[in-house]
C-alpha cells in the first residue's frame, strides 16, 4: 500500500456527507474488505435522538428491532487488508470533545499511523462533469508527497475537522478528501461522488476493488438528473453556465501546469553542460 501502515478511513453521516457520498464510499470499502466491528461508541452519551432518530426494522425472524444511531470502529479481515481500519457512523450532536477523546484512545490502542477522512459538500458544480475532489492536509510532508492542498478555511466546521485537528496534534499523518456534489441534487443519494471518493482512496492505499455496481448506480443517477433538468429551462440554462465555468477553470489549470513543466524543462536544460563543455 502507499499507506503501508495501519490506516484508518473515517466518514460520518450528517453535515459532512452531502448526498451520503462519503458514508457510502466508506461503507463500500468496509464491506469489500470484510471489516468486522471491534468497538462501538455508546450512542446514549453523544446523540440527541430527536435529531438523529433510531430506526425500526425487521430482523431475520421477522421481529421488530430498533437500530440506534452510533459510530463503529472496524478492522478489515480480508487477506492483505488487515492494516485497514474504519470509523463510520453518524456525526454526534453533543459532547464532541469527549467523543474525540474516546476516538483518540481507540486510535492509540490500535496503533493507527495514518488517517484518511472522507467528506462531501454541496457546491455550484454541474452533474455532467467528473466529480471534483478537494484533497487537503495540514501535514507539509504529505502535501509535498501527494500534491495536496493546505486548507486555509475559516468558519463553522464539522466533526471531521475537529477530529483531524486533534489527530494532527498527536503527530499522526492524515489527509481529507472532499467531493463536491451538485447542490441542485440536494436530498438525493449521489453514487457518482461516492465512486469518485472511492477511486481516490484506492490510489492512496494501493488497492483496487470491484465496483461495477456502484458505477452503474452513478450512471443511472446522472441519467435521472438529466431527465429532471429536461423539464426545467431555467435549471438547464444554469447548468450550462456551470459547465462553461468548470471547463474554463480546467483549461486554465491545464495551461498553468504546462507552463510549470516548461519552466522546469528550461531550468533542467540550463543546469546541464553543453556537449562541448569539459566535464572537469
Amino acid at each position: 500500500m502507499v499507506f503501508d501502515q495501519r490506516t484508518l478511513i473515517v466518514a460520518f453521516e450528517g453535515w459532512n456527507d452531502a448526498g451520503d457520498s462519503a458514508s457510502t464510499a466508506a461503507r463500500f470499502l468496509s464491506e469489500e474488505s470484510d471489516a468486522e466491528v471491534i468497538s462501538t461508541v455508546d450512542p446514549e452519551e453523544y446523540y440527541d435522538f430527536q435529531y438523529s432518530r433510531p430506526q425500526v426494522q425487521q430482523d431475520a425472524s421477522g421481529n421488530r428491532e430498533i437500530v440506534w444511531p452510533g459510530t463503529d470502529f472496524m478492522r478489515a479481515t480480508k487477506l492483505g487488508l488487515e492494516n485497514l481500519f474504519f470509523l463510520i457512523g453518524v456525526e454526534p450532536s453533543r459532547r464532541w470533545r469527549t467523543f474525540v477523546e474516546e476516538v483518540l484512545e481507540v486510535i492509540e490502542e490500535h496503533n493507527i499511523r495514518s488517517v484518511i477522512f472522507l467528506g462531501s459538500l454541496y457546491s455550484e458544480v454541474p452533474h455532467t462533469r467528473p466529480i471534483h475532489l478537494v484533497s487537503t492536509s495540514q501535514n507539509a510532508s504529505l502535501r509535498e508527497r501527494y500534491g495536496l492542498e493546505k486548507s486555509d478555511y475559516a468558519g463553522p466546521v464539522g466533526l471531521l475537522t475537529v477530529l483531524g485537528t486533534a489527530i494532527d496534534e498527536l503527530g499522526i499523518e492524515n489527509l481529507a478528501l472532499w467531493a463536491e456534489v451538485p447542490h441542485y441534487t440536494h436530498g438525493q443519494l449521489c453514487p457518482k461522488a461516492a465512486l469518485s471518493l472511492l477511486a481516490s482512496v484506492e490510489k492512496f492505499i494501493g488497492r483496487e476493488f470491484a465496483h461495477t455496481e456502484l458505477a452503474e448506480e452513478a450512471f443511472a443517477w446522472e441519467r435521472k438528473v438529466d431527465e429532471m433538468v429536461e423539464g426545467d429551462e431555467d435549471l438547464a440554462g444554469y447548468i450550462t453556465q456551470l459547465e462553461a465555468s468548470r471547463d474554463a477553470a480546467e483549461a486554465a489549470e491545464a495551461n498553468s501546469g504546462a507552463m510549470v513543466e516548461e519552466v522546469e524543462r528550461f531550468l533542467r536544460g540550463a543546469q546541464e553542460p553543453e556537449s562541448g563543455d569539459s566535464a572537469n
